[in-house]
């Protein structure tokens, strides 16, 4: 398993409502749990519906992989695969099909049992409308290109509860390069504006890089600034130089923040590869007595390496939960904590 994280998972398919605790909770059972992770939006703090969970050893993540996988988690079915250390893998459509035609009947797990005989699999899929009925197709990637060949040729019209399925090598859409949407770009994101900023006043701080076609505020319910606003240039040139020059800048009493307006399938990927470079350098503590604060958290970890944060789980009324979470600057001084402490 060269191209994977020794004994990383990645669970997929989480209901917005699936936390840390309760991954954890689940996947202990099986073995030692290093650490786990709910991956969400940066701006909502939304699941993103799928996350890590890292074990000690192999032989406890392969136990999680086989016993767990397709297995409801808070109601709905999960996805559980190996975490790759390279992404391309799973982009590239190698060892990847799509299986359409699929009875209403056939979900993930038969697709999974279906295809298993051929070679190890890496992910399979049956993709679901907002109901959770089945939209008649899915994927099933291997993990070898020769695996997904005799599938090809063996299972293309094979009867699958009493519909011949057709498989079809996975043909992946041409992928969306944040790099170069970010190289021309006219609309920009500002924020930590004062709250008597409105739209008039956030359009008279960038009218001076160029001709602005939209300029807006963001509001809540009552009207309330709630922040920060987009500015839409004509010209990329206008837009850029707004950003270079007035990111940082002291407006009113507050720095505001100025960038390149992202959407948000951008934000999305942005996300996803940093959560994949996270995920390992993460720490679940749990078993905390109520004398532990954030402070007294970063004193005991932080002899094993660079922390980036520490943070406690806190209940409504502010009181610690017992539990709590350290994230190091790199896999390694994680794993030097985790087999120092555990």
């Amino acid at each position: 398993m060269a191209s994977y994280y020794v004994a990383s998972l990645y669970i997929g398919d989480l209901k917005s409502d699936v936390s840390e605790p309760l991954l954890y909770q689940l996947f202990s059972k099986l073995g030692s749990v290093a650490n786990v992770r709910v991956c969400r939006d940066s701006l909502t703090q939304r699941s993103l519906g799928y996350g890590y969970v890292n074990f000690h050893n192999v032989e406890d993540a392969e136990r999680a992989l086989e016993t767990l996988n397709y297995q409801p988690i808070s109601g709905q079915p999960c996805r559980i695969m190996w975490a790759q250390k390279d992404p391309s893998l799973r982009r590239s459509g190698v060892g990847n099909l799509f299986v359409s035609n699929l009875a209403k009947s056939v979900d993930s797990k038969l697709l999974h049992d279906t295809f298993s005989s051929f070679g190890d699999i890496l992910s399979c899929k049956v993709m679901q409308d907002k109901e959770g009925n089945s939209k008649g197709y899915g994927f099933v990637h291997f993990e070898k290109q020769e695996s997904a060949d005799r599938a090809l040729a063996e299972a293309n019209q094979k009867v699958l509860h009493d519909q011949p399925i057709t498989v079809v090598p996975f043909r992946p859409r041409k992928k969306k390069d944040i790099s170069e949407a970010s190289k021309t770009f006219t609309n920009i994101f500002v924020k930590n504006l004062e709250a008597d900023v409105d739209d008039e006043r956030l359009r008279a701080m960038f009218e001076r890089f160029g001709a602005i076609s939209n300029c807006v505020v963001a509001k809540d319910h009552e009207g309330r600034n709630r922040g920060f606003g987009f500015c839409s240039f004509e010209n990329p040139e206008s837009a850029e130089n707004a950003v270079k020059e007035m990111n940082g800048t002291l407006q009113g009493n507050k720095e505001i923040f100025v960038a390149r307006h992202q959407r948000r399938w951008e934000r999305q990927q942005v996300l996803k590869q940093q959560y994949e470079n996270l995920a390992h350098c993460n720490v679940y503590v749990k078993h905390l007595d109520d004398t532990f604060d954030e402070e007294k958290l970063r004193k005991v970890f932080e002899p094993y390496g660079s922390l980036v944060s520490c943070r406690l789980e806190r209940d409504q009324a502010g009181a610690p939960r017992g539990f709590g979470y350290v994230c190091y600057s790199s896999p390694e001084d994680a794993t030097k904590a985790i087999q120092a402490l555990h």
